[in-house]
């Protein structure tokens, strides 16, 4: 295998690359352009003098001793025999340019000939006339340099060589700025450790695809900072809440145990019992949350509220009584379990501090489903009415009322809640606590989410 390479590193290989492939077409097109020109001027120009040398023998104006033609230096006339009748001065003592003639019935012809002392010739032969036996005329010059040699290519190639070092220098310096974000992006990614990730990596100026990453980075980074602080609370709290209640039930089995005597043991039990209620109570909310974190895998259902809070409501006879108030058939999309749950939380909470009921009332408001639950008891002040949904608050009126309670219901609630899309608050009320849940409402028989 080919050992992994930088991006940089492939980057500036594939433009040099691209550069040699462009270059490369570049020069043999010049090359080839070139050469046709220069061919194609040479026999116009032989063209030409052979043309007015041929008129010339027609007309018997030709003097012994042609002169020399800006156009075509070597003018020959040559008859059918082979013999030179006729030449210009470097063509003069010289045997046939060549000994090829066209054919009768095509008196013009480009020729490429070897030359004894010109080497390569390119010649222009017409006949005089159509007859057979009729003289030909040859005008020609030797062949020019660049279509004999490969200077142009030598040329061509000299040129790009350094161009092309030049392409890839460039390309690496650049990429090699354009990278330097990335490097300092992974190099503070790198120093971010589970123990500390208050760090965020530099944001380099610009909107470009870069900074981007940069920005959503640290917005991850700041999401991870305040979930692991969380955790952290969170595994703080539930340790002091479990702390307590093992402690006390320790302490109450030593004493029997030490002093058996001055216990009653009945009475011993019955409070280790309820301190075990209440340690499976924090425990099970615990795995509520966690469960709520790790996402609700089965698929969402269409909810009547009002049904289903006519369903949690019912309790045993000896509590608050609940009325539940509805105004017609007002569904959701999501969990029934999770929303059971969140009512009965809501329910209990306010049975607990309510005088003498409490009242649900589901209604659906421009697309919203509301379920508020209201009691007639103390009520919450209103710094405290954020302050109840944090995981294990308890006010003073709660420890009171249910001293076994893990202060968990109304954080997993939320979370429920919020999970749905949904909100809950606590808000005003006349009288006692209220309770305000609103979801997203779904449009009658086709539980299409409403706009």
């Amino acid at each position: 295998m080919w050992p992994p390479r930088s991006i940089r590193v492939r980057y500036t290989l594939v433009a040099t690359a691209l550069s040699l492939v462009f270059l490369t077409v570049i020069g043999v097109s010049v090359d080839l352009a070139a050469r046709y020109k220069v061919q194609a001027d040479t026999f116009d120009d032989t063209k030409a003098t052979a043309s007015q040398w041929s008129a010339a023998v027609r007309n018997g104006t030709v003097p012994q001793t042609i002169p020399t033609s800006s156009r075509a230096d070597l003018i020959q006339i040559v008859d059918a025999k082979g013999r030179v009748l006729k030449a210009s001065k470097e063509a003069a003592g010289m045997p046939p340019l060549t000994d090829v003639r066209p054919p009768s019935d095509d008196r013009f012809q480009n020729i490429t000939a070897m030359s004894p002392g010109n080497g390569p010739v390119m010649l222009f032969a017409i006949r005089v006339t159509p007859a057979a036996d009729s003289p030909v005329v040859y005008a020609g010059e030797p062949e020019p340099a660049l279509l004999s040699s490969h200077w142009l290519e030598v040329g061509t190639t000299a040129a790009a060589v350094p161009l092309l070092a030049f392409i890839g220098w460039i390309t690496w310096t650049t990429l090699g700025r354009m990278l330097r974000p990335v490097e300092a992006i992974r190099t503070r990614m790198s120093e971010i450790s589970g123990s500390d990730i208050s760090l965020r990596v530099p944001v380099p100026h610009g909107r470009d695809e870069i900074a981007m990453l940069a920005r959503t980075a640290n917005e991850t980074l700041e999401r991870l900072e305040v979930a692991v602080k969380q955790q952290r609370r969170f595994a703080s709290d539930a340790s002091h809440e479990l702390r307590t209640p093992i402690a006390g039930l320790r302490l109450s089995l030593e004493d029997a145990i030490e002093h058996p005597e001055d216990v009653d043991a009945m009475e011993t039990l019955r409070t280790a019992l309820s301190t075990t209620d209440r340690l499976e109570a924090i425990v099970r909310d615990l795995l509520v949350l966690a469960r709520m974190r790790a996402g609700d895998p089965a698929p969402p259902e269409s909810i009547d509220l009002a049904a289903l809070a006519k369903e949690v409501s019912t309790g045993p006879i000896d509590t608050v009584p609940v009325h539940v108030h509805g105004s017609g058939d007002v569904r959701v999309s999501g969990s029934r379990i999770q929303l059971s749950r969140l009512l009965s939380n809501l329910l209990d909470n306010a049975r607990r501090h309510a005088h003498t009921t409490v009242e649900v009332g589901v209604e659906s408001v421009n697309g919203q489903a509301i379920v508020t639950v209201t009691d007639d008891g103390a009520g919450i002040a209103p710094k405290d009415r954020e302050r109840v949904f944090g995981r294990f608050a308890r006010l003073e009126d709660g420890r009171r009322l249910d001293p076994g309670g893990s202060g968990l219901g109304l954080a997993i609630s939320r979370e429920i809640a919020e999970a749905h899309g949904g909100t809950l608050r606590a808000e005003d009320s006349p009288r006692g606590a209220r309770f305000v849940l609103r979801l997203r409402a779904l449009d009658g028989p086709g539980r299409r989410p409403l706009a």
